[in-house]
């Protein structure tokens, strides 16, 4: 009978692990990828499960940490992670020694699409990449954000307040380009959903054909197919099948929404939905 002994590493061994791993990685920054694509958001869209269900693909290989954070300069209003550099960004990715030629690096960060500094910065160090937009109803992106923000203790006003409050909020901090602002990040619950104008920047750096648009929606309905075109898309084998396609990071605390609250939703996105739909030439019907 074999018997497998697991060793599990103590608490207190496990910041010195990964502060060494860390030094590690960056002292060899210079042999580590740069990424091939980049699912650059929306926010409560399903970027986590897209970006686990990759992780699965062989050719595919996932930065260290899901949400990198270097383009948008990070979640920590006092912390650049932008001003850390390309050794900084680089760390984070696998060794070029370990993959196969055929592999492809990635990461996932969902403030990309919405901060309007991203565009150009990953065009600048990274000019052919591929980026991945996964985009959600609106209207339930931003009941969802809603209830994640006021699940991690950003948010204290009732929904419809803090929808109708969120231009009062953001204006200063939008005045200001102060992209850092916990408000401009945690209470842009409609600003996030104006995806015309967010893919509007990308465009202004990147052709058409280096975007894929996936409609959040069809990832979890039709998950196969939709991967089948995210394979295509990177470039890696479009047969293989992902067996987890369990959904990722579903937030536990909504509770029953008013109608109103829909009705003005739905009136506020609709007009830049038809603006959408005529951009990526798509009708999603949201």
């Amino acid at each position: 009978m074999k018997i497998i002994i697991r060793k599990i590493m103590p608490n207190w061994l496990k910041p010195i692990t990964n502060e060494v791993l860390r030094k590690y990685r960056q002292m060899t920054w210079s042999n580590r990828f740069l990424p091939d694509f980049i699912i650059i958001g929306a926010q409560k869209s399903g970027t986590t499960s897209l970006y686990d269900y990759l992780s699965q693909h062989p050719q595919l290989r996932s930065s260290y940490m899901k949400e990198v954070h270097f383009f948008d300069g990070g979640l920590n209003p006092n912390v650049d992670n932008f001003k850390k550099g390309e050794a900084w960004y680089r760390s984070n990715f696998p060794l070029k020694q370990n993959t196969d030629n055929n592999q492809k690096a990635f990461e996932a960060s969902p403030l990309y699409l919405f901060n309007p500094l991203a565009p150009q910065r990953i065009s600048e160090l990274v000019p052919e990449v591929r980026l991945i937009a996964v985009l959600r109803n609106p209207v339930e992106r931003a009941i969802s954000h809603y209830f994640h923000e006021k699940r991690k203790g950003f948010e204290s006003l009732p929904i419809m307040q803090a929808l109708k409050s969120e231009e009062e909020r953001l204006k200063p901090i939008i005045e200001k380009q102060d992209y850092k602002n916990n408000s401009f990040i945690h209470h842009s619950y409609k600003s996030r959903g104006l995806y015309h104008e967010q893919l509007k920047r990308y465009l202004d750096y990147f052709p058409m054909s280096n975007i894929l648009v996936v409609q959040s929606e069809t990832l979890f309905t039709q998950p196969h197919e939709t991967l089948q075109r995210v394979f295509q898309f990177v470039g890696v084998d479009t047969e293989f099948f992902i067996n987890d396609l369990k959904p990722r990071n579903v937030g536990s605390n909504r509770t029953k929404i008013d109608p109103d609250v829909y009705k003005y939703l739905e009136d506020y996105f609709r007009p830049h939905n038809q603006e959408l739909y005529k951009l990526i030439g798509e009708n999603y019907d949201w």
